[in-house]
């Protein structure tokens, strides 16, 4: 700690010792250099139809992040890691245990969520994800945009526009728009390899050395294509990631005296599961029973009490009397005795054989793109880009131990750890041609993308398929398509100090489909092999419990489950902006759109940036804006049948215009919109190549789509329980309009660099601060308008992830100095406190309060890392992410499920995955 104390002093220190130095700068002559290391430019585009600008002059604050040049020192290499650490407004962290969204990660700005920030490429919206993030973590219920399908090494630059921009760009870009600006370099082949891993005593579930090993392959190659301007620029990437192991040491019961028995049977070439399909229903129960009798005493490990007791009981079930009182314990209740720790030893175990694999997950990932433009006159250009990338990741899901009745022990006496492997598929092609008409820029494109998830779940068995059931299954997938036509048009008047107008139409076509699984990934089965019907004899384990149906972890999607839907919108949209003088400019935007499946709505904006010197502007910014629901949140099902007081029951999330949520009056979803407003001001010191900026923001956004918890039959009103009777259900969730929140922040950037004595210094300074809230009433509505059921609308661990689990501060200082043929790059990054989800006993005073929750601390992750360019084509680059090895604060013991969830699973920080060291080989010829 002291270590780390010091060299972020140190850090601060430098920043301002060199602020006095570097007023001196204009009387410096400086050496080209090696290596270009700033990571903030001067000029922007995005925010602005008329034109590149310096982004102190731009109305609304844009960061601007130079790829290309900065990757060759950075220690991250996928895009949502690099803003992580780069942009204070921005939070992604790699989940864990989540399902699909192990392989996506999360990505949000100033604190709203993940699908109200707008990602574009090349200045082209850029489609979603097809998975719908529905489990415990930030962003539960919303569909986000896959970052990692795009590879960072294709990448010129990112431009981050911080504020609401519907009235612009259309809906998503409530908190604001990132641009992904592809390279254009031609005339050579660059590319890097990069190897590292995870250094960390808690590596390896806690017994140290090294885990999490990342080979990644990057190549970019560009020429020009013919004399006018032409070109064609691709790349490829390849990422090959192990997991991490991030657990403790399993504490909870993993065998019972059953299992003892069990495996002495086994050991002897008798499978007790064989004996029987349905405990309560087999001809040969004394025969199980005498096997009981046999191989009980081959546990040597039974007291001579425990050994008489089960020699001496004939009967599964206690004998009791008329009064309920028991005269002689069954085997089930003899046998149901937790034995674990004699027979780990006998079975010359530990209790890390059952861990949970906890932490990032297994990624192997292969990535394309292409940019390209053609000149076909002086005036005219086409231009295409795109991509292709398929990722393979392998998560693990709960452990199945030997004493649960999801596991059939006949063929996995020693549990077993089921894994979700999943194959996203991402494919993206944007054509256009765009060029200039009687003084008029036009551009007009049609961009095209689609997004799968399909979901194979490995090492796992349908339980009550018993014997005949597969160790893996097809579960289904999810898919998403976007078709997207633009027309844009500006041009610039010389009226007052310049007038830049602009319009345009859009034309937009998604496609959201559902593919059911294979039959065996979803159903349960009789004793017979057949498809439960409800009535027939079901499979037990030996102590009468029923074998649950469907691949364990992941229950496939059912036929019911399965749709295919479409929906159009239309917009049009006219900006213009006025320079009134060299010291007013104006900027009026409103856009129209119009959805196929909930109507239509008007958006406005109005930005200005008042010059009041020649080197310090004030800015504001208000809008109204808007996010359609995604058509994913509007028909996104999945459910499960249960056996439930003697009927089989729905439960599950049931979609948008589901039949119940018809019957239940539940609301069509609609539009979230938003009010926003910004106020900063820029500040530049030439003298000292010093820049500053403070914008402060307001987000309120009603009628936010938010995912519910579960409305069990017993506690809605009576009237939607007749409607759940009429469906047979007995629990479900919906996507619904059910809140309003309030964000309120400020960010300050502040810039620096420096040239003297043939050393360059970039210093970087950024800080985020904000705060959501949930304001106003819950939009209950129809048949479940209740207020005891507000809670189950928006549950407390709902709140959790909406206010608390991203952090409220994040700043980063970097530093980046360069002499010769030497770079060295210096970053402490701020994460915030957040809170953990679980509602636990945090004071220990035996009483837990509906919203006592474990607060997880603040850190500091320090980066650190080396570049030196051998000669102009070859260069090596040797570097440390979490120098100091900085881990969350701890869990409570009643959030980590038998000490396997050691650090928080639902918060978003900085990961859990410890110190990161890597070397990377650069080259370009």
């Amino acid at each position: 700690m002291n270590n780390k104390k010091t060299i972020l002093s140190a850090s601060v220190l430098f920043f301002l010792g060199v602020f006095t130095y570097g007023q001196e700068k204009d009387s410096i002559k400086t050496n080209k250099d090696t290596i270009k290391t700033n990571n903030v430019e001067e000029v922007v585009v995005l925010g602005s139809r008329a034109g590149a600008r310096s982004k102190v002059d731009s109305p609304v604050p844009v960061d601007v992040f130079n790829v290309k040049e900065s990757s060759i020192i950075l220690p991250q290499t996928n895009i949502g890691q690099i803003l992580n650490a780069v942009a204070p407004s921005f939070t992604s962290t790699i989940q864990t245990n989540s399902d699909g969204t192990d392989h996506l990660d999360p990505a949000q700005l100033r604190g709203l969520g993940p699908d109200q920030v707008l990602v574009l490429v090349n200045g082209k919206r850029r489609h979603t994800s097809a998975l719908v993030n529905v489990n415990g973590t930030p962003g539960r219920g919303t569909v986000g945009t896959d970052l990692n399908a795009i590879p960072s090494f294709a990448l010129n630059r990112i431009e981050v526009l911080r504020d609401g921009a519907s009235a612009q760009y259309g809906s998503d870009a409530i908190a604001g728009v990132i641009n992904l600006d592809l390279k254009r370099d031609t005339g050579k082949l660059a590319g890097q390899i990069s190897y590292g891993g995870n250094l960390t005593p808690t590596a390896n579930d806690h017994t140290g050395d090294f885990d999490g090993q990342n080979i990644q392959l990057d190549l970019n190659y560009g020429n020009k294509i013919g004399t006018k301007g032409g070109f064609f620029n691709i790349t490829w990437s390849s990422q090959f990631r192990n997991p991490t192991y991030r657990a403790g040491t399993e504490s909870g019961k993993i065998y019972n005296a059953y299992n003892a028995i069990e495996q002495r049977a086994l050991n002897d070439g008798v499978n007790l599961s064989s004996l029987f399909t349905n405990i309560n229903n087999t001809p040969n129960s004394q025969q199980i029973i005498n096997y009981v009798h046999q191989y009980a005493q081959g546990v040597n490990y039974f007291s001579a009490t425990q050994l008489s007791d089960i020699q001496n009981t004939n009967t599964f079930k206690d004998i009791t009397d008329a009064s309920g009182n028991v005269l002689q314990k069954g085997l089930w209740s003899l046998l149901s005795a937790d034995v674990t720790d004699q027979e780990l030893a006998y079975r010359g175990q530990a209790r890390k054989d059952f861990n949970m694999q906890v932490g990032q997950s297994k990624l192997n990932n292969h990535q394309f793109f292409l940019n390209a433009e053609i000149p076909v006159s002086d005036n005219w250009k086409v231009y295409t880009f795109g991509g292709y990338s398929i990722r393979h990741g392998t998560s693990g899901g709960f452990y199945r131990r030997p004493r649960e009745n999801r596991t059939f022990t006949g063929l996995y006496p020693n549990g077993y750890l089921p894994q979700i492997g999943t194959d996203i598929q991402d494919i993206s092609l944007a054509a256009g041609i765009k060029g200039k008409w009687d003084g008029w820029n036009i551009d007009f494109s049609n961009t095209y993308g689609q997004n799968s998830f399909t979901y194979n779940i490995q090492n796992t068995g349908n339980t009550s398929l018993r014997f005949a059931s597969p160790t893996e299954f097809n579960a289904g997938g999810l898919r998403f398509t976007q078709n997207t036509i633009n027309l844009d048009l500006s041009k610039k008047y010389d009226v007052w100090e310049g007038i830049n107008i602009a319009f345009g139409a859009e034309h937009r076509y998604e496609n959201f489909k559902i593919t059911q699984g294979e039959e065996a990934s979803y159903a349960t089965y009789d004793a017979s092999g057949n498809v439960w019907n409800g009535n027939s004899v079901r499979p037990t384990d030996f102590f009468g419990a029923e074998l649950p149906g469907g691949s364990q972890v992941f229950n496939g999607f059912k036929p019911g489950n399965a749709v295919d839907k479409n929906r159009q919108s239309v917009a049009a949209y006219a900006d213009v902006e006025f320079n009134f003088t060299n010291w007013l400019l104006v900027d009026a935007a409103a856009r129209y759109e119009n959805y196929s499946d909930f109507g239509s709505t008007f958006n406005y904006k109005l930005a200005s940036r008042i010059k009041v010197a020649p080197n310090f502007n004030v800015r504001f910014a208000g809008s109204t804006g808007f996010r359609a629901p995604s058509i994913h949140q509007i028909y996104y099902n999945v459910t499960s049948t249960l056996f439930t007081n003697n009927q089989l029951l729905e439960v599950g999330t049931f979609s948008n215009d589901s039949q119940l949520a018809g019957l239940l009056d539940m609301p069509k979803l609609k539009q979230e919109t938003s009010k926003s407003a910004s106020v900063g001001f820029t500040y530049k010191i030439p003298s000292a190549n010093l820049t500053f900026t403070a914008d402060g923001y307001f987000t309120r956004i009603d009628n936010r789509i938010i995912l519910t918890d579960q409305f069990l039959r017993k506690d809605v009103p009576a009237d939607a329980q007749k409607e759940y009777d009429k469906l047979n259900v007995n629990g479900a969730q919906f996507f619904t309009n059910a809140i309003d929140t309030e964000t309120k922040g400020l960010d300050v950037v502040i810039s620096h660099n420096a040239r003297f004595s043939g050393f360059k210094l970039d210093n970087n300074f950024a800080i985020n601060l904000n705060k959501t809230k949930q304001v106003g009433d819950i939009h209950s509505a129809g048949l479940l308008q209740s207020p005891q059921l507000e809670k189950v609308y928006f549950s407390e661990k709902s709140r959790v992830y909406l206010e608390e689990a991203v952090p409220r501060v994040k700043a980063s200082l970097s530093h980046t100095l360069s002499w010769k043929s030497a770079t060295f790059y210096l970053r402490n990054t701020y994460f915030g406190k957040v809170t953990g989800a679980d509602i636990i006993d945090v004071n220990g005073d035996g009483i837990i309060d509906f919203n006592e929750h474990q607060p997880i601390g603040d850190k500091i992750i320090t980066d650190l890392s080396a570049a030196y360019q051998f000669t102009k084509n070859v260069g090596l680059t040797l570097g440390v992410n979490n120098l100091f090895d900085i881990y969350p604060t701890k869990n409570l013991t009643a959030s980590t499920n038998n000490d396997q969830f050691i650090y928080s699973r639902s918060t978003s920080q900085f990961g859990q995955n410890g110190r990161y060291v890597f070397a990377r080989l650069n080259f370009n010829f």
